[in-house]
């Protein structure tokens, strides 16, 4: 199985909190690359696999994920959290944005944005 990039999932209350947090990491050297209006990411752009999401909200699931793992199979990695007995929070499905993806329940009561992106 190949991780391609671990992304830290913050929950923010409103779209001023991003603002807030996109200048404040732009200190850091992170730059806007999507920006859905309830979810953006900053990505670094001497690393672009370095970034961090800020979520007002979940649109498509019933919770804010803690972080998202992108890998190359996503459903290769469906089976075997099925398999494992995880508890699954969110089925696999295709997301209008261009990702394949579900929400798994880590042992520590996460939960992690398992996806792919379709190209």
């Amino acid at each position: 199985m190949t991780v391609r990039r671990i992304v830290p999932d913050v929950h923010v209350g409103s779209e001023k909190d991003m603002a807030t947090s996109r200048d404040f990491y732009g200190l850091l050297g992170f730059e806007e690359v999507m920006h859905l209006g309830w979810v953006m990411t900053l990505a670094s752009p001497s690393n672009p696999t370095a970034q961090i999401s800020f979520f007002t909200e979940e649109r498509t699931a019933p919770v804010v994920p803690d972080l998202s793992v992108e890998v190359e199979d996503v459903e290769a990695v469906y089976e075997q959290v099925l398999a494992s007995g995880a508890e699954v929070v969110r089925e696999l499905r295709e997301e209008e944005w261009g990702v394949r993806r579900f929400f798994v329940r880590d042992p520590n009561g996460r939960v992690v944005n398992v996806l792919e992106h379709r190209t």
